[in-house]
């Protein structure tokens, strides 16, 4: 009995080893990937600017929440502890969305609903075409500290603002919102004043970052072309829903000018980050892909060349970020859900 289980194990080592190998080249960027999150959907996990820490929101029904509220996670702690329970920010009430540090580290910007509804605000009915939608939520912006004590309210309009992030001299804020009637970019002051509109091409434009200089922003945008997709882009907007199934990368500088579409590859490819150099971009995209459902973290030169694979494992990876540092990158990931839906956090040592 004894021999059989040594056999066993032996074999269970090879095996283990051999997928180890696997990641590690094929994700040859990626080293020492350590989980963070162990069920539901955990996403747009963003570092504190001293790298310790992250915000990112979930709906873990382990967690005690039903809808996506914010998170605040110590990295060290997660990683040695699949028990860690991370310290919720938001109250409870509404949904919340787009959280992000301040340069402080001691205070966290997101957007939520619940000044408006304590309740989660309905999900988009089932469509009898199928159509992936999102919904554009009432959201407004605020400031809370990490024990949730909400200091300002920034934003106050009657429709979408939220995909807040900030710049990483800590001066500027850009976000998205639907005040114009569409779906543009905003820049403003750290205190919310001297706001300017950024982009105004028909579409959704959204996810913006800026680049490790803060002189630029990187985002996704859609741009229906004929009659009959703004039509339908418009239609949608009116119900407060979007179709984020065709989307490109591009960049612009903060004052909205030297606007450049960096990905033309079709599908969509959203969630880009600038590479620490500020000469790269790292983006989800499902471009390549047989079925709508599939995606990979991709990086290109700023420049829209030489297009690499950064992921291959599972079939959803997302919301990249690197630590401000450099030598990390954190990300969501289906990768080891053990055939359920949940997508969890991860974070991996960069290579070049």
């Amino acid at each position: 009995m004894k021999k059989i289980f040594n056999t066993i194990f032996c074999f269970l080592l090879i095996v283990l080893k051999t997928k180890e190998s696997y990641s590690q080249t094929t994700e040859k960027h990626l080293s020492n990937i350590k989980q963070l999150t162990y069920g539901g959907d955990n996403a747009e996990a963003y570092f504190s600017f001293d790298d310790n820490y992250l915000t990112f929101q979930s709906n873990n029904k382990i967690w005690g929440v039903e809808c996506d509220q914010i998170f605040l996670m110590n990295i060290k702690n997660a990683a040695r502890d699949t028990s860690y329970l991370p310290k919720k920010i938001s109250d409870g009430r509404g949904r919340t969305t787009c959280s992000y540090f301040l340069k402080n580290n001691n205070k966290i910007i997101f957007a939520s609903t619940h000044h408006l509804m304590n309740g989660c605000p309905p999900l988009p009915e089932a469509r009898a075409d199928h159509r992936y939608l999102w919904s554009l939520y009432p959201f407004d912006i605020f400031i809370a500290d990490t024990l949730g004590k909400i200091s300002k309210q920034l934003t106050n309009s009657p429709g979408y603002d939220a995909e807040a992030t900030i710049s990483p001299d800590g001066k500027k804020i850009v976000y998205t919102s639907d005040k114009s009637g569409d779906l543009e970019l905003y820049v403003m002051d750290i205190d919310g004043q001297n706001e300017k509109q950024i982009t105004n091409g028909l579409g959704y434009d959204g996810g913006a970052f800026f680049s490790p200089d803060s002189k630029r922003l990187v985002f996704r945008a859609s741009r229906p072309k004929s009659e009959e997709e703004k039509q339908e882009y418009i239609n949608f907007l009116k119900q407060g829903l979007v179709a984020p199934t065709n989307m490109e990368i591009y960049t612009c500088d903060i004052e909205g000018k030297n606007l450049k579409q960096i990905t033309n590859l079709g599908k969509a490819n959203w969630a880009p980050f600038f590479h620490p150099s500020g000469k790269k971009i790292i983006f989800s995209s499902n471009h390549n892909s047989n079925r709508g459902y599939n995606f990979n973290l991709f990086m290109v030169d700023e420049n829209g060349e030489n297009l690499e694979q950064i992921t291959s494992e599972s079939n959803f990876n997302a919301f990249p970020m690197f630590s401000f540092d450099g030598k990390k990158l954190v990300f969501s990931s289906n990768r080891n859900n053990h055939g359920t839906k949940d997508t969890n956090l991860f974070i991996a040592d960069w290579k070049e």
